[in-house]
């Protein structure tokens, strides 16, 4: 995606290309809130594999989950190994508002890319589906981070939506519910459970 175009010219354009997707029919890879909290109306939801990336607390919060100061650290999708998730289909009536929703929610900041990737559903089919993905390159990104730096970064992070230990213990509460077993997020939360974890800085510039 580029500066100065949308969130659906960019899906509009990898459709016109190599990817083969029915006409108007979008389908959005989940990998941690959107799973169960995408606040927009999903036609189908299925279990879904992608490979090539792996679910990571890899992306600095410094507004929703921390301030410039105390940082702390949510999910993105980083290169390397797969992701259990789920693919949500969006019908056609609803493509265009998902569209600018998921815009104004992902990207505010550019630490995800947008991406057309292929997701394997439960049963075997692959479908093109939209996934916001972390950008390397950004000033929020950290990468895969030793468990207990993560865990320190996740223990001090506080800001507009609550604490990024909060969001943490959420997100692996719904992942064990719905049987997506994410044992490096498990150890990070222990360790940020723990009294005394010490404390993280960066100066890294943006928002999330």
């Amino acid at each position: 995606m580029t500066l100065g175009h949308s969130l659906a010219e960019f899906v509009a354009a990898g459709r016109a290309g190599a990817l083969d997707a029915a006409a108007g029919e979008l389908w959005v890879f989940a990998y941690g809130s959107l799973m169960w909290e995408p606040n927009f109306p999903c036609a189908e939801v299925r279990p879904a594999l992608l490979r090539g990336y792996h679910r990571a607390l890899c992306i600095l919060s410094i507004r929703n989950r921390g301030t410039q100061a105390r940082p702390g650290l949510v999910l993105g999708l980083a290169r390397g190994g797969s992701c259990a998730g789920m693919a949500l289909r969006v019908a056609p009536e609803h493509r265009e508002a998902t569209l600018a929703y998921l815009e104004d929610r992902e990207m505010a900041t550019m630490a995800y890319r947008p991406k057309l990737l292929p997701v394997r559903l439960d049963g075997g089919r692959s479908v093109p589906a939209l996934a916001f993905v972390a950008d390397p390159g950004h000033r929020q990104y950290v990468g895969d981070l030793p468990a207990e730096r993560a865990a320190a970064l996740v223990r001090q992070g506080r800001g507009s939506y609550g604490t990024s230990l909060d969001y943490l213990r959420n997100a692996v509460a719904h992942l064990d519910a719905i049987g997506i077993a994410d044992g490096p997020l498990h150890r990070v939360l222990a360790l940020a459970a723990q009294e005394g974890t010490t404390e993280c800085k960066a100066d890294h510039g943006g928002e999330r």
